[in-house]
């Protein structure tokens, strides 16, 4: 037995098709929570970027002074108490508060 469809049965099915698919289509995800910088991230090597300021060698950093670290610098952003907190010169990404780079500013 063979059966035809009409032009506008057809449409009718696909509509119906289209619709169910769009129902059932997966929930709209969050936006993807920032991630750690990691020290090997090529920005990250450009700026000397360390996850803990007692790691930086001085020799290597001229720059760096004791007591320098993320926590104290005017581009560390995000609440205060956090141990990983958005950074200007990374965006997306997250730096450690007791981290360090050689673009370090003292907060005013």
């Amino acid at each position: 037995m063979s059966e035809s469809y009409s032009r506008r049965e057809a449409l009718k099915a696909f509509a119906l098709l289209a619709g169910a698919a769009g129902a059932l289509r997966a929930p709209e995800s969050r936006a993807a929570e920032p991630v750690h910088l990691s020290p090997s991230d090529p920005v990250a090597v450009a700026l000397g970027y360390h996850e803990s300021a007692k790691q930086v060698d001085a020799k290597a950093f001229p720059t760096f002074q004791p007591g320098q670290s993320c926590l104290t610098c005017m581009q560390l952003q995000g609440a205060a108490g956090d141990p990983w907190r958005p950074c200007n010169l990374f965006p997306g990404k997250l730096v450690a508060v007791d981290g360090w780079c050689k673009v370090w500013a003292k907060k005013p």
